[in-house]
């Protein structure tokens, strides 16, 4: 009894197992294709940004597919709420940013440990000219083989910058945790970075949640 609870102890602090870089891939790639991105959830998001335009906010989001209420309820360090309904994709989603094989050829660099596990840190060549949105490296996470972090190139109008995105679990979605961009607006200097959490993944949203909300009645002055 005492030598097997003593070759479980032993086990528990054995160094874990480095994989084959290419069974990764594999497995990277096996998982990306059965995982599915949430398409009802309601989160949490801040945002700061420094630069030609200073801003710090806090936001709720209620999303269903396509259809998103966006509540503003913190501004500079002030309460308040402001409420906007739109239509547009997600494109912090999993499917949208997680590069893949078709895309991209991956270079191992080296085991990053973390956590009792092993991630897997590569380096991403593209296979065709660069996007607005360029991949650099991918760190694949060494338990679930999802992406853990994704650092990237962007260029827009005016816009061109470098930045690093976090994925995390949440239920049973991955999830994004933060991203952080530092570059240049139209020659100036700009950095930003965005946090979300507090995530909830309701089945269905009531049809209210995307309706504006009505305005208050005028108000009815008496008459002396």
């Amino acid at each position: 009894m005492i030598v097997a609870a003593l070759a479980m102890f032993a086990a528990t602090l054995a160094p874990p197992k480095l994989l084959d870089s290419q069974l990764v891939l594999q497995r990277y790639e096996a998982r990306l294709t059965a995982t599915k991105d949430p398409q009802t959830l309601i989160f949490q998001y801040v945002v700061s940004q420094a630069g030609p335009q200073d801003i710090d906010q806090t936001h709720r989001v209620y999303r269903s597919g396509s259809l998103v209420r966006d509540e503003t309820l913190v501004v500079d360090g002030v309460k308040q709420k402001t409420t906007r309904i739109a239509r547009y994709r997600d494109r912090y989603t999993l499917h949208n940013l997680a590069p893949r094989s078709a895309r991209y050829v991956f270079l191992f660099v080296r085991p990053v440990a973390s956590g009792g596990r092993y991630d897997y840190l590569y380096r991403a060549i593209p296979l065709g000219a660069p996007s607005a949105f360029t991949v650099r490296t991918l760190t694949i996470d060494g338990k679930t083989f999802l992406p853990r972090e994704i650092r990237f190139h962007s260029i827009g109008a005016g816009a061109l910058g470098d930045g690093t995105l976090a994925f995390t679990p949440a239920g049973k979605y991955w999830v994004p945790l933060s991203i952080a961009v530092q570059g240049t607006v139209n020659g100036k200097a700009a950095r930003e970075r965005i946090t979300f959490g507090s995530y909830q993944f309701p089945p269905a949203l009531p049809k209210s949640t995307f309706q504006p909300p009505r305005a208050l009645p005028a108000a009815v002055l008496p008459t002396f």
